[in-house]
Parts: structure tokens; C-alpha cells; sequence
């Protein structure tokens, strides 16, 4: 036995001397009066070699915190010294101290060191073994631990669960998270999926606590869930085609078409994400666990009081909520719309798109036209709330009468003169020239030009207002009969070729026809090609039609002729052998004249 364990147990025999020391080392004698105090103190040394010998390096003991200082904090365990642990160990996530004077805390005993029996203590290292334990008894158990995400990582967060666990980004929740970064400093419940303490590797899942818990609440929601049941959910997703609410445990879907009886753009219009609504189930598959849900149907159809709301004839207010090209849809309350179609916007024929006059939004009067309240349809006007113009177009440009104005619109069969009715006056292209052929009006007037014109037509009933320009002269077909008659010769220039034959222009505003089977030699199908515009050519006319606007005209019926003149010619000339010279002159010379013009050749001037 060593003299400090001697000493510390009272099992020393030692001779008191007086308390002094010298170059010697002197034995202390004790008084005979203190005898008892020694035994005492014996031991009192004693017990406190037991007691230490029951601590162990490597176990956990309870100490008290004695002192704090700015880097250490010190902690009394019952040992002849206090053992120090960084001030670190007791710093919070937030930064803080967590430690004070006088509290108990558990800490390991790391290891003694030197004769002077200098000790150190851990905090952390008996907390990660409390926590190694409670991780292995809530993985055995299926128990849940809780924890704090501290930082995001790459393919997932950490978890601080008094050790640093991995939560992977699949175990995040029941579904993907598109920002992770928001749960961190969040706390949670966890369950382990699978640890290692040697290799100090721990992860774990908030989405199997999720899973457990959606499941136990998805069966008592299914309790509740049939056809026609009025249902309290949270919307959980919002897509185009509608909302995906949030029943408990199990989603419907609320589509666009089921949200309300009046128009919506989308969804997100009278909805956000995380608000709570009141669902009535449409349709439920139990097999499929599929449930369609209604809002709309919350409420009566506001179709099935129309009849009695609204009357032909009423004057309405309305909302423009959309528009198209053949007209726009007003809203007279909410899931109630009419069409106001385009044709029953303005009495103007100018007017050929809504967008013109209307915008979405616009607060409109309008008129009830027709209603058909189980076909869910009205019918609206805009221009009955205006006066006619045709009441006045009537009486203010009678047929015959002449108008000034200018060209609004032009187009391919004709063009429009504007009034001051705001109705437009239609010159058709066949009314434009008596004698001009036209491809196109454009090729004559323009835009904005001012002309004059003849009222021809006015039908309120039609809404149809025609003008022409060509009347303004007098029709040159009035005097063909006395000009043109069938057997006649005519000389013209031809102004069009087409498959079938050749117009011939007569004078400004009379044409011919020569059909092709009027032409010599177009059997063989090329007699058509040696014409041209503008070559001048000689025909007999065949028919005249002032009613149709025809003059027939032939060629071969001429040549025809020419030929039986020249055969009479001959024939004299065979009968009257003895007739003088000066009259067998004359005779040559006619028969000459006849062949010559049997046999001309059309050319241009």
C-alpha cells in the first residue's frame, strides 16, 4: 500500500512532530488531543476513495455546475477536482448559453488525468450516448424522434436529432418539395429508416409519419364519402382543368366545369392553394377511389327561374364576358349568358367584328330577343334599342335618286358608298360599266374617292341598299335592234379570247360572240390560236338579244356568203359569152373584189 492510500485510510503509523520544516524531511507527530479528529478524517478519506473508485472512465455521471467563465464551464461531479467542458457544449441553435450556475447535468467522464487526478468531462458524448440509445429502442419499436432540418444538402436535408441524421429528398413528404430550402429550422417527427453507430451514419423519414397518418385519416373520410354527401376539404393543387381538394386522406377533383354555374377563365380565378371549401361529391368509384366533386352544385341552377326573370322584349343590363367573331357572350347574372350576335349589334353594314364597338368587362343594355331557357340560350339585341336607319333610307333616297358620297370598303364584287344613316350602299361590279370589262373594282376607284351613283334597290325588310354608277348614262343595247340585224356585215376588234370563241367589240359597249363552231377550220381545234386582242376582224351577225345583252356573230356563215356571190358571179359569166367588153370589165373586176375579200387576212391595224 502506497503512502497516499495509507494516509487517505487511516492505516499509517505516524509520530507527530512539531509543524516545521527543515532541510530533512520531518515526520509530523500528532497531540494526543487530536487523536480522534485524525480517525475521523481517516475515514472521511475512505469513503471518498470508494467513491471514486466506483467512477469509471467511460460511463455517465450527474455533476452540478459550479462556474461558468468565457470558455469553460465547470462541472462538480464528487471527485477531489471539477472537471471543465467547453462552453461550446452548452451553446443552443440559436447561439445562446443553455447552461447556468446550480444545474444538474449529465455528462461522461471522459478520462483522469495525471497523479493530481485532473478529470474530463464530456456533455456532447453523453448525450450522443442517451441519443444512440433512444435511436435503437425507436427503430425497434417503430417509435417516432424528433428533430430539427438544420441545412439543405444535395440530394436531400440534415436532421438534427440530438445527432446530425440524413432525411432524403424522397422522404421529405408525400410529395415532391419543390423548395426544400423553406423547411430548414423547421421541427418535425422522424422515423429511423436504418442506422449504423459505428459508422455514425443515421437516416430518417417525415414521409412514412405522413403516410401512417394519411392512411388512418383516409379510412375515416371513406366512412363519409357517397354520392350527393356535402364534404369540408383544404385545396391542395390547381391545375387548368380545375382544383384538387384535399379530403382528408384521399383528393377529389373539382372541375372547371363544376366550379360555378357563371364563366371562368381558370381556376385560380376564385381560388389559391391552402383555402377551405365546402364540396358536394357528383360521383364516387370506391373501387378506384376516385371522387368528383362539385361547388356549383351547392346551388340551384339559376336556368330553372329564367322563364319567369326574364320576358321578350325586357331591357337587361349585362356584362360583356367574351367576345367573337360572330358576336359576344353578355352576362345578365351569375351562370346566365345570351349571345348578342354581331348582326343585331348595329344597323351599319360596317360594322364586322364585336371588338369594334364592345370590350370583355363592358356594362351593356340590351334587348331579349328570343329565350329558350331549357335549351339555356337568349338571344340579345343592341340595335333594336336604336332607331332604324332603314325607317329613313327609304324615304330619303327613293329608287332613281342620285347620291354623293364616298367609297368606304372595296372588295372583289364591288364596293361600298357610305351615308349619312351609317348604311352603306353596295355599287356591284356589273353595275360599275356598260362597257368595260372589269377583273376587279380596284382597278377603277380607290378608297376615300368620291363618286356619284344611282339608287337601284332599297329593301328595309333585306337590308339590302344597291347603287349603280353605270346607269347614270343611257344603255347603248337600247338601240341595237335599230343598229344591228341578223345578215348584217360588221367589222369589230376583238377584246377578249377564251376556250369557247371571241368577243368582238362592236362600238363602246356592245360585244359579239364568235363561237368556236363559227370559226372556218376549228375542227382540228387550232383556229383559235392565229386571233389575238385587238385584231380586226370581219363576221355576219346571226342573232340579236337586246334582253340578254348577245349579238351572235359568225365568220364561217360569211365566207359562206362570199363564196355563193363569187358562184353566182361565175355562172353569168358562163351564161352571156357575147356581152360587151366594157360590162365583161366590170364583172372581172367584181369577182376579183369577191375573192380578195373571201380571202383577207386578219390583222391588227
Amino acid at each position: 500500500m502506497d503512502e497516499n492510500r495509507a494516509y487517505a485510510t487511516g492505516d499509517a503509523d505516524f509520530s507527530f512532530v512539531d509543524k516545521r520544516e527543515d532541510s530533512e524531511k520531518q515526520i509530523v507527530v500528532p497531540q494526543e488531543d487530536d487523536a480522534d479528529d485524525i480517525q475521523d478524517f481517516g475515514k472521511l478519506m475512505g469513503l471518498y476513495e470508494e467513491s471514486i473508485e466506483s467512477i469509471r472512465e467511460g460511463e455517465i455521471v450527474k455533476g452540478q455546475i459550479v462556474y461558468i467563465d468565457k470558455e469553460h464551464v465547470s462541472v462538480d461531479i464528487g471527485y477531489k477536482s471539477e472537471g471543465q467542458i467547453p462552453i461550446r457544449e452548452f451553446m443552443g441553435l440559436d447561439g445562446n448559453l443553455t447552461a447556468r450556475v446550480g444545474d444538474e447535468v449529465d455528462v461522461l467522464l471522459d478520462r483522469i488525468e495525471g497523479r493530481n487526478g485532473r478529470i474530463i468531462l464530456s456533455r456532447e458524448k453523453a448525450a450522443k450516448i442517451d441519443i444512440w440509445d433512444e435511436i435503437k429502442e425507436a427503430y425497434e419499436n417503430d417509435r417516432t424522434i424528433r428533430g430539427t432540418i438544420v441545412s439543405r444538402v444535395q440530394t436531400g436535408l440534415l436532421v438534427d436529432i440530438g445527432l446530425q441524421a440524413f432525411l432524403p429528398g424522397s422522404q421529405t413528404d408525400l410529395r415532391p418539395v419543390r423548395d426544400m430550402a423553406a423547411l430548414v429550422g423547421t421541427a418535425h417527427d422522424f422515423k429511423i429508416l436504418k442506422y449504423n453507430k459505428r459508422q455514425g451514419n443515421i437516416v430518417v423519414s417525415r414521409r412514412a409519419i405522413l403516410e401512417t397518418e394519411r392512411a388512418a385519416l383516409k379510412k375515416r373520410t371513406l366512412e363519409h364519402v357517397e354520392k350527393g354527401a356535402i364534404l369540408h376539404g383544404k385545396v391542395k393543387n390547381i391545375a387548368d382543368y380545375g382544383l384538387f381538394i384535399d379530403l382528408g386522406g384521399i383528393d377529389g377533383l373539382v372541375h372547371i366545369s363544376d366550379m360555378s354555374w357563371g364563366r371562368i377563365g381558370h381556376p385560380s380565378e376564385m381560388y389559391q392553394i391552402g383555402d377551405e371549401i365546402k364540396v358536394r361529391v357528383i360521383n364516387f368509384d370506391r373501387q378506384q377511389e376516385r371522387i368528383s366533386l362539385g361547388i356549383k352544385q351547392l346551388t340551384p341552377d339559376p336556368w330553372t327561374e329564367a322563364e319567369e326573370k326574364y320576358t321578350v322584349g325586357a331591357r337587361i343590363k349585362g356584362r360583356v364576358v367574351s367576345l367573337k367573331d360572330y358576336g359576344a357572350f353578355v352576362e345578365v347574372e351569375e351562370g346566365v349568358e345570351g349571345l348578342l350576335h354581331v348582326s343585331k349589334m348595329s344597323w351599319s353594314r360596317q360594322l364586322k367584328n364585336p371588338s369594334d364597338i364592345l370590350n370583355v368587362g363592358d356594362i351593356v343594355e340590351v334587348i331579349i330577343l328570343a329565350l329558350d331557357a331549357a335549351g339555356k340560350r337568349i338571344s340579345l339585341g343592341l340595335k333594336p334599342l336604336e332607331k332604324n336607319p332603314w325607317d329613313i333610307i327609304g324615304e330619303k333616297y327613293p329608287v332613281g335618286t342620285t347620291i354623293k358620297g364616298k367609297i368606304e370598303k372595296i372588295t372583289g364584287f364591288g364596293f361600298f358608298i357610305g351615308t349619312d344613316e351609317s348604311i352603306d350602299g353596295l355599287v356591284h361590279i356589273s353595275d360599275i360599266s356598260w362597257s368595260r370589262r372589269i377583273e376587279h373594282p380596284s382597278e377603277v376607284y380607290k378608297e376615300g374617292q368620291e363618286v356619284q351613283a344611282l339608287v337601284l334597290e332599297v329593301d328595309k325588310k333585306k337590308e339590302r341598299f344597291l347603287l349603280g354608277i353605270k346607269q347614270l348614262t343611257s344603255d347603248p343595247w337600247n338601240k341595237v335592234r335599230e343598229t344591228y340585224m341578223p345578215g348584217m356585215r360588221v367589222t369589230g376588234t376583238v377584246s377578249h379570247v377564251t376556250d369557247f370563241g371571241l368577243f368582238v367589240e362592236l362600238e363602246e359597249g356592245i360585244e359579239g360572240l364568235i363561237h368556236e363552231s363559227e370559226i372556218p377550220g376549228n375542227r382540228q381545234g387550232n383556229a383559235l390560236s392565229q386571233f389575238q386582242v385587238d385584231d380586226v376582224i370581219q363576221a355576219k351577225i346571226v342573232n340579236v338579244s337586246p334582253e340578254f345583252r348577245r349579238i351572235g356573230l359568225s365568220i364561217r356563215k360569211l365566207e359562206e356568203e362570199n363564196k355563193m356571190d363569187m358562184d353566182r358571179a361565175r355562172n353569168y359569166l358562163s351564161n352571156h359569152e357575147k356581152t360587151t367588153s366594157k360590162v365583161d370589165e366590170i364583172l372581172k373586176e367584181e369577182m376579183l373584189w369577191l375573192q380578195q375579200k373571201t380571202l383577207v387576212k386578219y390583222h391588227k391595224p
